[in-house]
């Protein structure tokens, strides 16, 4: 038994067909301590995900998330259409219908000892969060953490979860071991927007103070300013505030994208636009209309020319996005060939020439 003293309901078939279909549910539970959610416990058949790279140089990626579902409730979040393939909803299903693999360190362990196992860099955070809530309880990271160093794994997690400063000594120990690289997601820094966007994260200031916790324990850390919302949080005093935030934390990359809705995430998200901005609606039904899901070029041409002089001006460093996984890019993984690095090809969904840092090389 994970919880004591719980209130437990076995989820009937009928209830949720998706999960009943998995044929590996152990248990629902629901705990005051989180009101309103519930915790779909699960025996994960796998814990490695492999998804399809974008370069040459990455052929693929690999992933792995504990759980499905995210209590952090984000509005804007990419990861929301994942959960309808369980028969739940991309809006409040995703934020309260929590799936959770109990076993994932074990399987994980099984899979990394396999003779095929070629030791490629694994992203966390990529899907969704590693570090929400329910981590306090459940405790997987820590398994999932040795399992990679034992094996020699290189790996990165991206969070919004200030409990990763409960597992900074065993990051820094696995470090010694493997490349071991860490960034915090903080898109908004002004604390009345954030927490009706973001409602179950922590606070901008308690995620800068978990970068410094970061680099004081002698680990690099990148900060995800993402995404940049239009209209509310792309003013030059919004970005110069953020960045200066950003660069007195110490964090030692940032990486920007502005605002992009998947069709599973612009319902939801134009929900919430309506509640808390109506003012906006119009504006944001223009740039992301029909099955738009980026910004439109001539807006991200703007906010680059706007941002990056701010980036140079606080003495930081545009950060590398893993191309595959969309996490921060492993200090394992070089550019391919000699002399200068390769750029990447640029087409017309993810990235535009203006986005690209003409200083350094990216692949973002």
């Amino acid at each position: 038994m994970r919880w004591s003293g719980q209130a437990i309901a076995t989820t009937e078939p009928a209830a949720l067909p998706g999960l009943a279909r998995l044929n590996n549910l152990v248990r629902s539970v629901q705990t005051p301590e989180f009101a309103g959610v519930t915790f779909h416990e699960i025996l994960a058949k796998s814990a490695l995900n492999k998804i399809p790279g974008q370069t040459a140089a990455v052929p693929f990626g690999w992933t792995i998330n504990p759980y499905r579902g995210c209590s952090h409730a984000c509005v804007y979040c990419f990861a929301r259409p994942t959960h309808t393939y369980l028969d739940l909803d991309a809006g409040a299903d995703f934020d309260a219908q929590l799936i959770v693999k109990l076993n994932v360190a074990e399987v994980l362990e099984k899979e990394l000892r396999r003779p095929s196992w070629q030791r490629h860099p694994v992203a966390l955070g990529t899907n969704t969060d590693p570090y929400q809530r329910a981590e306090g309880r459940y405790r997987l990271m820590p398994g999932i953490i040795a399992a990679l160093a034992d094996s020699g794994t290189p790996f990165s997690i991206l969070t919004k979860g200030t409990l990763l400063r409960r597992d900074l000594p065993l990051l820094v120990e696995a470090n010694t071991r493997v490349p071991v690289d860490l960034a915090m997601s903080i898109a908004v820094y002004d604390d009345e927007l954030q927490q009706s966007i973001e409602p179950g994260t922590p606070s901008t200031k308690a995620r800068l103070a978990t970068v410094t916790a970061v680099r004081d324990a002698g680990l690099d850390c990148s900060v995800f300013l993402m995404p940049i919302l239009p209209y509310l949080t792309d003013t030059k005093a919004h970005l110069d505030h953020a960045l200066g935030q950003i660069k007195a934390a110490g964090a030692t990359t940032v990486l920007y994208t502005a605002l992009h809705l998947r069709p599973g995430v612009k319902p939801w998200f134009f929900q919430w636009l309506q509640n808390a901005h109506p003012e906006l609606v119009e504006q944001y039904g223009r740039m992301y209309y029909g099955t738009n899901s980026y910004a439109p070029k001539d807006y991200r041409k703007w906010l680059a020319a706007r941002i990056q002089p701010l980036i140079r001006a606080h003495g930081l460093q545009r950060g590398i996005e893993d191309p595959a996984s969309g996490g921060i890019r492993s200090k394992a993984i070089g550019f391919s060939g000699p002399g200068p690095a390769r750029r990447p090809t640029v087409s017309s969904g993810a990235i535009i020439p203006e986005e690209i840092d003409q200083g350094q090389p990216t692949l973002f």
